[in-house]
């Protein structure tokens, strides 16, 4: 199982990040756009919908909702990131769903529900990336999220592995544990301090403060969108979302964490660029 998940891990590092090095801004949004559209076809699943058809269809009426937004909107516009940052109110309510787990779960029992819940997720995913993609070092600020997200997940592992002995959500997701939240903190909060660094104009004393809060809070808020999937699992009694990626699972096994943190994080550059 480890050496499966180290080889698809080759694989997949590479590729996410040849995409954000070398796709022009229209490929990129097709490749993003897959990615959502497949996790959607697990989202399907874990709502309910058992059958391929169904599944098939609704991963595509989420493209077509894509589409819209990639036709209706110019990414470049404010309203594009007001949207994205809109999605947070929906975090918000996941973390409610999440720490109330198993006593209050009246929204789980219906499947419309649970599949309309997946909309804000993907598509604040999908808009969050374009968003960034579309910014004048997007380069620096797409490579600095995957970091974030990567390295956080190094971090809390190591540090969940040697010192973690207080459950985070064991009704949720028994596994994780407090040590490794806080492990994959200080890990974002050393990644975005080099990269400030190394790559920013120099900061002022409250930017700095808000650079180190913020990157914390990117953190979190990944873990509250893993913790919302692994809600989701339980509650559907299916360990993995899907088998596409060999010793991962799924595609939303992958992509969870970045699904909450793309909106936090655009926020953390609105606020440090004063964009």
């Amino acid at each position: 199982m480890l050496l499966q998940r180290v080889l698809t891990a080759l694989v997949l590092a590479p590729l996410m990040l040849a995409g954000i090095f070398w796709l022009p801004d229209l490929w990129f949004r097709g490749f993003i756009g897959v990615i959502v559209m497949l996790g959607a076809w697990e989202w399907a699943h874990l709502s309910g919908f058992s059958a391929m058809r169904s599944r098939v269809l609704l991963a595509f009426g989420l493209g077509v909702v894509l589409l819209g937004l990639h036709l209706a909107l110019s990414a470049t516009h404010q309203s594009w990131a007001y949207i994205v940052l809109a999605t947070l109110i929906w975090w918000a309510f996941a973390f409610v769903a999440v720490i109330r787990y198993p006593k209050h779960k009246g929204w789980l029992n219906s499947k419309v529900a649970k599949l309309l819940a997946g909309v804000p997720v993907l598509a604040g995913l999908w808009m969050g990336l374009v968003w960034l993609k579309l910014q004048d070092n997007s380069v620096l600020l797409l490579t600095w999220f995957m970091l974030l997200v990567w390295g956080a997940d190094i971090g809390a592992y190591f540090s969940g592995r040697f010192f973690g002995n207080r459950k985070l959500a064991p009704n949720v997701s028994p596994g994780k544990t407090w040590a490794g939240v806080y492990g994959g903190m200080v890990t974002s909060v050393i990644i975005s301090v080099v990269i400030a660094i190394r790559f920013l104009a120099p900061l002022s004393a409250i930017n700095w403060l808000l650079l180190i809060a913020l990157s914390i809070a990117v953190i979190a808020i990944s873990v509250l969108g893993d913790l919302l999937e692994s809600l989701l699992k339980r509650n559907s009694g299916i360990k993995d979302s899907s088998a596409l990626l060999p010793g991962h699972g799924g595609i939303l096994d992958r992509i969870d964490s970045m699904c909450a943190a793309a909106p936090m994080f655009v926020l953390l550059w609105l606020v440090v660029a004063g964009v």
